[in-house]
């Protein structure tokens, strides 16, 4: 098998009177995407945050208290996506949820397959608003590829698909899909995440697929005002569309954006493109100044 159905969300941060009216919210939407046929299911950075709709108004207004308190949460949070991936047989990248570990709070994204939660990804650079704000710290400097029997992926949330480095790591290592869950407020933010995911795709011969909040969320001080939409992108090269965009959805516009991607395409433009972007990007050395970077593989 060498091509796989992918969904990226375009997805509002919603208001939850319970926990169990958040698991039918979430299950909903899974439920939509794997009734077309969607293998792997992308939601966007700090989806989660629509948790905070269950705390009371005091902790809704300290945006670094709803943070610490969404820790709480974090297990029932990964039990849902766990019955969830199982149920449907799908490969969920849940919305990133703030970690709490060692008093150090972390930026990330759970991979759930039938087997359950196998991995995850930290973001490694954090915007503005998360450090001076949130309070949220940069992860510990480790990559995950994900394998599968069609291939592999990898995950780089919001900022970090706006710097080479990560994806550049993890397309090395193996990884021929880059996936960007995001959230972003303005159209500026958006087409930060959408002109990085591109050109990662093209600098790495390969996939990307980047999902992002929509909409608005009075209620929340942190993710109120989101904008942005799905995209899915490729290098220009053979047998690819001309200008390296796959598809697009409309903007803000609430629902699933699915398509099924074709890696032995990947495979060919890498072994004899019309330019060799893959191979020559080998050659450059890329690193973060006394922090080595690890790579995790996990089997999915």
């Amino acid at each position: 098998m060498s091509s796989i159905r992918v969904a990226a969300a375009q997805y509002p941060i919603t208001q939850h009177k319970s926990l169990d009216h958040w698991r039918l919210h979430t299950e909903q939407w899974i439920a939509k995407a794997a009734r077309q046929n969607a293998e792997i299911l992308l939601f966007p950075e700090y989806g989660s945050m629509e948790l905070v709709s269950l705390f009371s108004d005091e902790i809704r207004a300290d945006i670094r208290w709803q943070v610490r308190e969404l820790d709480s949460l974090k297990a029932d949070f990964c039990e849902t996506f766990t019955t969830l991936a199982r149920k449907y047989q799908v490969t969920i990248i849940a919305p990133s949820f703030p970690v709490l570990e060692a008093d150090k709070i972390y930026n990330r994204a759970f991979v759930f397959t039938e087997k359950g939660l196998v991995g995850f990804q930290d973001k490694f650079f954090m915007t503005r608003f998360e450090n001076e704000e949130w309070g949220i710290n940069s992860g510990p400097k480790q990559l995950t590829v994900f394998e599968a029997d069609w291939g592999s992926f990898g995950i780089q949330i919001c900022y970090d698909v706006e710097f080479p480095i990560g994806s550049q790591y993890l397309c090395e290592a193996g990884a021929s899909l880059i996936l960007s869950p995001s959230c972003t407020e303005t159209i500026r933010g958006a087409t930060r995440v959408h002109v990085g995911a591109r050109a990662r795709a093209l600098e790495n011969q390969c996939f990307a697929a980047v999902s992002q909040t929509i909409g608005n969320a009075e209620w929340s001080p942190a993710v109120d005002v989101n904008y942005g939409f799905g995209a899915f992108y490729t290098t220009p090269d053979k047998n690819l569309p001309e200008e390296g965009i796959i598809c697009k959805s409309d903007i803000q516009k609430e629902g699933w954006l699915i398509e099924t991607l074709d890696f032995e395409k990947i495979r060919q433009v890498r072994a004899d493109g019309q330019v060799f972007n893959y191979k020559d990007l080998q050659r450059l050395n890329t690193q973060f100044i006394n922090e080595d970077i690890k790579i995790l593989r996990v089997q999915i």
